[in-house]
């Protein structure tokens, strides 16, 4: 990934997600990969992970 470990790049974007909790996954990965340059290849990977993040978030605390 351009200039940033794997790592980094989904630790960022859990934040992201807790932050903004996006309507639309999708759409919100295409527009940080195309923000912050990430190397192609890693949409769908990175998609799942906004969603599973909002799913944990949307599950209440037990």
């Amino acid at each position: 990934m351009a200039k940033r470990s794997h790592n980094e790049v989904q630790e960022s974007l859990r934040e992201l997600t807790r932050i903004f909790r996006p309507k639309d996954p999708r759409k919100f990965v295409k527009d940080y990969i195309r923000k912050y340059r990430i190397t192609g290849g890693y949409e769908d990977e990175l998609t799942v992970l906004v969603e599973r993040e909002l799913v944990k978030l949307n599950t209440p605390a037990s």
